[in-house]
């Protein structure tokens, strides 16, 4: 039993994942902190030179009555407010943690196709020369019409001394 855990913890996905929610939480508050301290006094400035996060629905006020003026006032006089502000601020935090990760995985995937020779910016297939069929770009003979393809054309897969 201590076998099998040992190989399930030490398999790459494991050890990949626990990298990633490690890579995720340290990104996080730098992700944060550019929706706090980056985009929202601008927004705030746009809408009236408000913090955004003070953007609040009062319902019911608290002692003292309102009106308040900010989140914290309001929250200290124990009153019940709705806090869409925050909601927004925690929502574009989320879309920008995605979209971080959306960019690494992706650049990723892409050295990963790299490594593995299967760039899909690189040419997969080729017409032949005598029939115009679709064929494989490394062929050396086409599978359609079975001509002999000329080395100058694609005809000898990387690698290969032409003869």
């Amino acid at each position: 039993m201590f076998r099998e855990f040992k190989e399930f913890a030490l398999r790459g996905n494991v050890v990949d994942m626990a990298i990633g929610i490690l890579v995720g939480g340290a990104f996080t508050p730098i992700a944060r902190s550019l929706v706090d301290d980056v985009f929202m006094p601008p927004l705030g400035l746009l809408l009236g030179g408000i913090d955004f996060e003070d953007f609040f629905v009062l319902l019911r006020d608290g002692v003292p009555p309102g009106p308040y003026t900010t989140l914290e006032a309001a929250q200290a006089a124990g009153a019940v407010t709705v806090n869409y502000g925050r909601f927004v601020n925690l929502c574009l935090t989320f879309l920008l943690v995605a979209l971080a990760a959306f960019l690494l995985v992706r650049a990723m995937n892409r050295l990963r196709r790299r490594e593995e020779g299967t760039d899909p910016k690189e040419a997969v297939t080729r017409n032949c020369p005598f029939c115009l069929s679709s064929i494989p770009v490394r062929a050396r003979r086409c599978p359609q019409c079975t001509s002999e393809l000329p080395a100058g054309e694609g005809g000898t897969p990387p690698g290969t001394p032409s003869t």
